[in-house]
């Protein structure tokens, strides 16, 4: 049978012959195994404690969504946050703007470590902080600014905590979905860049307007 005919594979690398079907099987499961590898051993650490229903997958904010997030942060001072900070882009974009002190909080420790490096190549080791703490778990009752890039299953216990936790002066930044139940401020850009600021004062008066209503 020469290559190329019915029934031969056509894969093949350099200087080798074509690969077969057993070869492209092997292929598959070396490619899945390392897959499950990478997520098993970089990212499944931070979630063995956390219920299934409140983990978050990581997923890395574009220069885009950073600088949108950040921009419905300018004018702003005091403690910033980041929720799940993944790889700490969000906590040195704040830090750099002004927004200080800079605080993520993350669980995965492989994430934790890629932070602390990227901050100590930017020249802010030590001025920035990562904390291995489980979101859930923090008080969040001294911060004015409040970074959120999660999926959308955990928006409504969050905005539970949120509202018990935060003072009304806080402000509240949303990445890729929006909280359901809140009526933002502001929000920027379209699609996956969009973002969506909420100031919990007006959070709070819209809730309670809800309430009153339902009375009525």
């Amino acid at each position: 049978m020469e290559p190329g005919e019915p029934g031969e594979a056509a894969w093949r690398g350099p200087g080798e012959g074509p690969l077969g079907g057993r070869a492209l099987l092997e292929l598959a499961v070396a490619t899945g195994v390392t897959a499950w590898a990478t997520w098993a051993v970089l990212l499944m650490p931070g979630f063995r404690r956390v219920p299934l229903r409140l983990q978050v997958p990581y997923h890395p904010s574009g220069p885009q969504q950073a600088a949108n997030a950040l921009a419905l942060l300018r004018g702003r001072s005091g403690k910033t946050v980041d929720l799940g900070s993944g790889d700490g882009r969000l906590v040195l974009e704040a830090y750099k703007q002004g927004l200080r002190p800079a605080v993520g909080y993350e669980l995965n420790p492989w994430l934790l470590c890629l932070s602390h490096y990227r901050a100590w190549k930017a020249g802010y080791h030590g001025k920035v902080s990562f904390l291995k703490k489980d979101l859930w778990k923090v008080n969040l009752s001294d911060c004015h600014n409040v970074i959120v890039f999660l999926a959308p299953s955990v928006k409504p216990p969050l905005a539970t905590k949120l509202l018990a936790e935060l003072s009304d002066e806080a402000r509240v930044v949303a990445g890729r979905f929006p909280f359901p139940s809140w009526t933002p401020t502001s929000t920027l850009g379209q699609g996956l860049e969009q973002v969506w600021a909420y100031d919990m004062k007006e959070v709070r008066r819209a809730a309670q307007s809800s309430v009153e209503g339902s009375r009525v």
